[in-house]
């Protein structure tokens, strides 16, 4: 029998910090909550970085997902990890829907499903175009470029007439190396913000409002931004849910992140389900429906 029911997937800088930042005490805050109401339930719940050599996964019934936010600086051994561990243990979410969704072609997955996205144009590694050559084509003025692969605002960059030149530059030799893909500057995002709407099955659980600082367009925290509660009505909980629903299968935990586009209409900007912040620190009772649906589906 495996000796634990469940590890909870963590990196190096979050396992077991000597002297932890705050934005570290969050982490550890919002992993005990998770912790704790998995082992309300009766599991044996441990914690591990993911890149672990001395683990041995089959030691394990499941592998849960929370802060492994390093898997896109080292996305290659993430892969070649994911694919052996999966014959071990079973992954929440699956490793079929984190292989989907970390990769963010997903979007045309959603958009051919009817979900509202923002306008998003695919540019292939080594397809000899430039930013410059894809503003033209596309008629867009004004845009952000972000790799397929990433997150934490790693490779993006908001784009204007007047850095064109220079980002242009710095990019071509980054599309030789991985795919990027590029959106038109959402206007309303640096004034209004963006909306994160979690989910457990189907069942919604709470939102936040994160902003950007003033001058920048970028809602992470590692960037300045802050969280804010948000009370949603239900054409907006319907909205994200239909972006859960429109998935390849219904994730245990997903993350609809929001903005109003350009023509002041909602769409999605992002679907999270691999390791998306919860903020379960603002909604602590969020792990227990977290727990709920782990169990249901797994034990």
């Amino acid at each position: 029998m495996p000796q634990f029911d469940i590890v909870i997937l963590t990196e190096s800088r979050y396992l077991a910090p000597k002297s932890p930042t705050e934005y570290q005490k969050n982490v550890l805050k919002e992993d005990m909550l998770v912790k704790d109401a998995l082992e309300e339930k009766g599991l044996n719940v441990t914690r591990k970085d993911w890149a672990d050599d001395g683990f041995d996964w089959n030691n394990t019934s499941t592998a849960l997902f929370r802060t492994t936010w390093n898997y896109f600086d080292r996305f290659q051994e993430f892969s070649t990890w994911l694919d052996q561990t999966s014959t071990a243990t079973k992954f929440i979410n699956s490793a079929s829907l984190t292989r989907w969704n970390t990769d963010k072609h997903y979007l045309n997955d959603l958009a051919r499903n009817g979900i509202p996205i923002v306008p998003t144009r695919f540019i292939s590694r080594g397809s000899g175009l430039t930013i410059n050559e894809l503003h033209e084509i596309t008629g867009w003025k004004e845009t952000v470029v972000k790799p397929t692969i990433g997150g934490g605002g790693r490779y993006t960059y908001h784009i204007t007439p007047k850095n064109l030149e220079a980002i242009s530059e710095k990019m071509d030799q980054l599309m030789k190396q991985e795919d990027f893909m590029l959106q038109p500057f959402q206007r309303n995002v640096p004034g209004q913000g963006e909306w994160s709407y979690m989910f457990f099955g189907e069942r919604f659980s709470h939102a936040v409002l994160k902003k950007a600082r003033p001058g920048d367009f970028r809602v992470q925290d590692d960037f300045g931004g802050t969280v804010h509660p948000h009370q949603p009505n239900q054409t907006e909980i319907d909205f994200a849910l239909a972006a859960v629903k429109a998935c390849p299968e219904t994730p245990v935990y997903s993350r609809v992140d929001i903005v109003m586009d350009n023509n002041g209409r909602p769409a999605v900007s992002e679907l999270e389900l691999v390791e998306p912040e919860l903020w379960f620190r603002l909604e602590p009772q969020a792990a227990e429906l977290l727990a709920d649906e782990i169990v249901g589906r797994y034990f």
